[in-house]
């Protein structure tokens, strides 16, 4: 299957099995989205579904965040893991969004990334799941998963996002970011496929017989 048919056949099927892309991370507006992201940096989606709540009662935007003490943040936010780093960031994009943005978080690129913890992936799920502007935001799992398709050879993220962008089309980038998720979670683990296992693995590679090593 050449590339170009895999491209299509990868979107056709994912469309398919995940017609309807809820954000997995639960939040009420860009903020809590903002906060939520960053916590979900080396820690499941569903931890941080079980600590957000917490955070969130004691202050769910930026001006009562930038009240709240550090110490109250890293306490609450502890078993997301690498609290102390987290917990300084909430706290200082918070103040920044409250003393240069009045509150609000900002549906620009540059300035997400210019907060505090805020890296590149973080800023990209904000401004495509809060904003609605397209971007493709690549963390690990869609990494390996676009390796094993044949879809990048990057030895980072930052190019297999330059790959898959220029793959796909701009409008379903949205989309395809959590439907590739979604699917790796489901049929294409870490552990439980290395290229030879699922069903799209299969599908595009039927005579592959060696395990496809992820490039970092």
């Amino acid at each position: 299957m050449l590339k170009a048919e895999r491209v299509i056949h990868i979107q056709e099927t994912l469309e398919r099995l995940y017609p309807k892309t809820p954000v997995p991370l639960n939040h009420r507006d860009p903020y809590t989205l903002l906060v939520a992201v960053l916590l979900s940096a080396q820690c499941t989606d569903a931890r941080v579904n079980q600590i957000t709540p917490l955070l969130f009662e004691k202050a769910d935007n930026p001006h009562d965040m930038a009240k709240l003490p550090l110490e109250t943040i890293h306490a609450i936010i502890r078993p997301c893991g690498l609290a102390p780093m987290k917990s300084k960031g909430i706290a200082g994009l918070s103040r920044i969004l409250v003393e240069k943005y009045d509150g609000e978080v900002p549906a620009d690129m540059t300035a997400l990334e210019a907060l505090p913890a805020v890296g590149h992936k973080t800023a990209s799920v904000v401004m495509s799941q809060a904003f609605g502007v397209p971007a493709f935001p690549v963390d690990t799992h869609i990494h390996r998963l676009a390796q094993r398709w044949g879809l990048s050879s990057g030895k980072n993220v930052v190019q297999t996002e330059k790959d898959l962008k220029r793959l796909f089309p701009r409008e379903k980038w949205n989309a395809l970011h959590l439907q590739i998720i979604f699917y790796g979670r489901e049929y294409c683990t870490a552990r439980g496929c290395n290229g030879t296992v699922c069903p799209l693995c299969r599908e595009l590679y039927p005579n592959r017989k060696k395990p496809v090593v992820t490039r970092k």
